[in-house]
């Protein structure tokens, strides 16, 4: 090799004298000779990448790979598979979709541009505006184009087929690209400076009176909406919102599984009721008096997929919930559904920033890892909710110490309890914002959602205090409130005393609503164009059940392991046990959530009988697979639903899903669910005991 040649790939000929040349091939490859005449296998094949180890830059500044033959022979890389290997490249870089292969089109309704005028195309769409006969505006997925109806009589037939198309009717017209007359440019089109001579149309389906318009500044209501969805998806909102869903998951797709090596398995759908979560939807079977259940997640699967070795699984993962109506709630849902074996916490985490990152729409700007991380017990006592929105700030802050020595009943009755507290939150400017009607509403609310009384105190302009409280503070105790939450001019103060959680989740909520009504009033408080992610982590293990605070059910669900640290205390106190649960909130709405699982069945055995009073026999299939060498495993699941929601800033999830159920959740479309007949019900060993306006209904 010539001296300073190292390291580069040399471009002689490959008859030059110092060259490795073919020599046979061999069981489909290629075995190179060293001058000396030994064989050698052929050379690495370099990773191509835009920038790190294996690349050097050459003349122009292209990438090219610095290449070493195995077996110790320095011989450089023969020009012609530098060129393959070049060609490869170019090839594995992302092209620009076509739209217009395998159909009769030309182009879209969205591509034609100044590039474009003289060509002849063939465009296919719906009819989104018509002009006294002069012009129309056709509309595909893409996009608009402006199509001139002909005025001469040579085309008379074509002029009257496209003046008389009813809007939304599917039209084929063929034409002639051309510029728009000076002046007549529409800038807001990305089509505003062409529009396409008609020469030929035909109405594909004339489309009769709709029952709304199909553009997005026309209000509907939801329910007309979901009865016709099909027209609904016309609109370039949903369309945007289906298209940018299907390039994340794609990217998910890719990075798992290309980037990290993921096995993407899909789980049954039909399984068997199981203990713990939300309420799973019943399917009957031909067996008499058995039921299949439709799981609201393949936790067991996943688990199980551990066990046999897979170590990486994901899934996009359908899952059912038969619980009430909520807005961000639908009975059937997805989730990005993983599953990792020999991790743990921090493992979890950095996978689900990196499968962000590299998914994450580029319009949206880019989001910065690592995301923050914050206790179960911080995020309840600065923000009163286990999913803080930290886009703003109104921090709930402890005031126990200013108040401590004062001689206000209520508020030393509450610094009595065990867990007592006073707490507040400062609204910046509320008072000049804020009516005394906004006020009211919520001390209102926390009175009626969570039992909690809220004293109000406003500083005035000249810096005094406003509150039935001031009569009872020193000077120097309205100092100190002053200094502790930071209070200026104008600012409002909600104060709440009483048991630690319950006066952090009152304050929590009246954050919220205080912040939605700032906003209406014109205060920007929060960025809409900011994502702010968070990793709440050390969630109790157990919580006491609602109907009966002295037993236990689980925070999470019943395979969630429990901290290292407080592993001994699960079999003595298991109350204060905290957990390997993680959640990842973004801007206040619980995204994703996960756990390391517990593995060893003695444990899981314990906490099934011992901790929450189930019967383990129903999971004996799981317990049995965690006596026969189950590895350490963990996981979490992304609500794909709720995220993509967020990141298109739609207000509800039901605007991601192309198709949703509604609130109660119904199929308003489709009517469903709908009645079945007694003759149907029959293989099932079923009968329904009819109310009477249903049999009237049955009858209709």
């Amino acid at each position: 090799m010539a001296a300073g040649a190292r390291g580069r790939v040399r471009t002689a000929f490959p008859s030059a004298p110092a060259r490795a040349r073919p020599a046979a091939i061999f069981e489909g490859r290629r075995r190179w000779r060293c001058p000396g005449g030994f064989p050698v296998p052929p050379p690495e094949l370099p990773r191509f990448t835009s920038a790190g180890p294996g690349l050097s830059s050459r003349g122009s500044g292209a990438l090219l790979p610095r290449v070493r033959l195995r077996g110790g022979c320095g011989m450089a890389l023969p020009r012609l598979l530098l060129r393959a290997l070049h060609r490869a490249a170019a090839a594995a870089a992302p092209a620009a979709p076509d739209f217009n292969s395998f159909v009769a089109r030309t182009n879209t309704c969205g591509e034609l541009r100044s590039a474009h005028v003289g060509q002849k195309v063939t465009l296919y769409g719906w009819v989104q505006y018509q002009r006294q006969g002069l012009f129309l505006v056709l509309r595909d997925f893409q996009g608009l184009t402006q199509v001139i109806i002909p005025q001469d009589e040579a085309h008379s037939h074509v002029k009257e087929l496209l003046s008389s198309a009813p809007l939304e009717s599917v039209l084929r017209v063929t034409g002639t690209v051309s510029p728009r007359p000076l002046g007549q440019e529409n800038p807001k089109m990305p089509t505003g400076d062409i529009e396409v001579k008609a020469e030929t149309a035909e109405i594909l389906n004339s489309c009769k009176k709709l029952p709304f318009e199909i553009k997005d500044f026309i209000k509907k209501s939801e329910a007309l909406r979901m009865q016709y969805r099909y027209l609904d998806l016309r609109s370039s909102r949903l369309q945007a919102s289906l298209r940018l869903r299907s390039r994340v998951v794609m990217r998910m797709r890719e990075y798992l599984c290309n980037l990290h090596g993921f096995v993407d398995v899909e789980t049954p759908t039909l399984f068997k009721r199981t203990p713990g979560g939300a309420k799973e939807f019943l399917v009957p079977s031909r067996e008499a008096g058995k039921f299949y259940s439709l799981p609201q997640s393949p936790q067991q699967f996943k688990q199980l997929l551990m066990v046999g070795g897979l170590d990486r699984y994901f899934q996009v993962a359908r899952c059912y919930r038969d619980e009430g109506s909520r807005p961000d709630r639908q009975p059937e849902f997805t989730q990005i559904d993983i599953e990792m074996s020999f991790v743990d916490q921090a493992g979890i985490q950095r996978l689900i920033e990196g499968l962000l990152q590299h998914s994450w729409p580029e319009e949206r700007g880019s989001i910065t890892t690592p995301f923050p991380s914050m206790t179960y017990e911080e995020a309840l006592a600065e923000y009163g909710t286990d999913k803080p929105d930290t886009r703003f700030g109104m921090k709930i802050v402890d005031i126990s110490d200013v108040f401590r020595g004062s001689n206000i009943h209520f508020v030393q009755n509450a610094l009595s309890y065990p867990h007592g507290s006073i707490r507040a939150i400062c609204i910046p400017q509320g008072a000049r914002y804020l009516t005394n009607k906004d006020l009211e509403s919520l001390k209102e609310s926390a009175k009626s959602q969570f039992n909690q009384e809220i004293m109000e105190i406003i500083r005035r302009p000249d810096g005094s205090l406003k509150s039935l409280l001031t009569k009872f503070l020193g000077e120097k105790e309205k100092s100190e409130l002053i200094q502790a939450l930071s209070m200026q001019e104008d600012d409002v103060v909600l104060l709440a005393a009483g048991e630690h959680k319950q006066v952090c989740s009152a304050l929590g909520a009246l954050r919220l609503l205080s912040a939605n009504l700032l906003e209406a009033a014109g205060l920007a408080l929060r960025d809409p164009t900011a994502f702010h992610f968070l990793w709440v982590v050390d969630f109790p293990l157990f919580l006491p059940k609602a109907e009966n605070p002295t037993e236990l059910e689980s925070a999470h669900h019943p395979f969630t392991a429990p901290h290292p640290s407080d592993a001994s205390l699960l079999y003595s106190d298991p109350a204060k046990v905290r957990s390997q649960h993680y959640d990842l909130v973004l801007n206040g709405n619980e995204v994703g959530g996960g756990s390391i699982r517990i593995h060893s069945a003695e444990q899981q055995r314990f906490v099934l009988e011992k901790v929450l009073k189930e019967d383990s026999e129903v999971l004996s299939h799981l317990i049995e697979a965690l006596e026969l060498g189950a590895p350490p495993h963990g996981g979490i699941a992304l609500g794909l639903d709720r995220l993509i929601s967020l990141i298109v800033d739609a207000p509800s999830i039901r605007d991601v899903i192309a198709f949703p159920k509604s609130f109660r959740g119904r199929d308003l479309m489709g009517n469903a669910p709908d009645y079945v007949t007694p003759e149907e019900l029959e293989p099932y060993h079923i009968q329904v005991s009819w109310p009477l306006e249903e049999k009237e209904a049955k009858k209709n």
